[in-house]
């Protein structure tokens, strides 16, 4: 059956360096509480340790709160990285978070990109080690909420035991509560990425961060690559698009509120340069002629963000749904507009009120492949 595209949040969650931790906290939270009026989907909280921009090691922290303040949108790391947690701590964490959530969690991971973060926990993210340490890692976490018998586990980077009853009475005793586990999603970034392989391969969520749509095209490929291994038949309608997105009541007022503000400001300051020192740049490119010094705010608000009045950003999203193939939900990036909270409101509800309307003909199932 044809299912509608639908929308969501994914938060890094972005906020300027001059902003205090719990003033951010605090506006992701009107954002969630805005979204689960609104009737978005689902939100995803990314965790960072080291980036002044995106200032939240415990996106955890934010989805207890976030969750007892909503009551109907699914929220969830995106992602926990897997290479600072113990694994067995993580399970009983993120088990906890499902009961409090009653269902609604999503479990994001991730593998972590941050060479900063990589050198505050000595995890060598240059050879992989990363990579490595998150597949182990979710192994782990998997095993201990599905294997009911006793075992221990003797990897490269963890030992980790699911003990016996000892005493008669002590014993591992929490699980999530949606069985087996919640849905399970992954983020990516680079073409060809390791990580969608990995969705693939194991059913979970594949997510594509916001790049040009020629380059997201390559992730679909991973997805059904890492899905052959298994004999897996991937679904479009699971596949998440992250994009930039502002919607006003006209072209000319969305501009000035995306590329000169806080989307702007962010980018130009913060995202844009950090991309240029991963040699990443290429990735925001509609073609690999074009030099990195013209990939600027302007060139990506144009060729890649999703910005203009109601029209213009539905046939903005229909355009990058034909190109890609077709993807089952829209994940809107996530800003720090507390200072025009009414701005980023208005599109948040123009996207949901007047945008998808426009889109309701779209439905992934028709081009699954």
């Amino acid at each position: 059956m044809r299912k509608p595209m639908e929308i969501g949040y994914f938060t890094m969650p972005s906020h300027p360096p001059e902003c205090g931790l719990k003033e951010g906290n605090d506006w992701d939270l009107q954002v969630m509480r805005w979204l689960d009026e609104l009737g978005y989907q689902e939100a995803w909280v990314g965790e960072h340790h080291t980036a002044p921009w995106e200032p939240n090691p415990t996106p955890d922290l934010l989805i207890a709160q976030a969750l007892m303040q909503t009551k109907k949108l699914r929220i969830g790391p995106g992602g926990f990285l897997l290479p600072y947690h113990h694994p067995a701590e993580l399970a009983n964490r993120v088990a906890m978070l499902d009961h409090l959530s009653e269902g609604r969690l999503n479990f994001g991971v991730a593998a972590s990109g941050l060479p900063s973060d990589w050198a505050m926990f000595n995890v060598d993210g240059m050879s992989g080690q990363n990579r490595d340490m998150t597949r182990e890692a979710l192994e782990i976490i998997l095993k201990l909420w599905t294997e009911p018998a006793p075992f221990t586990h003797k990897g490269k980077f963890w030992t980790v035991t699911k003990p016996d009853t000892m005493f008669d009475f002590l014993k591992p005793h929490i699980k999530p509560l949606q069985a087996p586990h919640p849905p399970i999603g992954v983020a990516g970034l680079s073409k060809n990425s390791d990580t969608l392989k990995l969705a693939g391969e194991r059913g979970f969520i594949p997510m594509s961060l916001n790049l040009n749509p020629a380059y997201v095209s390559s992730h679909w490929d991973s997805v059904e690559i890492g899905a052959a291994k298994t004999g897996r038949k991937p679904n479009r309608q699971d596949w998440r698009l992250v994009r930039e997105v502002f919607v006003a009541d006209t072209d000319e007022e969305a501009w000035k509120l995306s590329t000169g503000d806080m989307m702007g400001r962010m980018m130009g300051e913060y995202f844009l340069p950090l991309l240029g020192h991963f040699g990443f740049k290429d990735y925001l490119k509609h073609s690999p002629d074009v030099p990195d010094s013209d990939v600027t705010v302007e060139y990506c608000a144009k060729r890649n963000w999703i910005v203009g009045s109601p029209a213009t950003v539905a046939e903005k999203i229909e355009k990058i749904y034909d190109e890609v193939g077709g993807f089952g939900v829209l994940l809107v990036f996530g800003f720090d507009y507390k200072h025009k909270a009414e701005a980023w409101h208005h599109s948040l509800s123009l996207l949901k009120n007047e945008v998808m309307p426009r889109l309701a003909h779209l439905g992934s199932a028709k081009k699954a492949a």
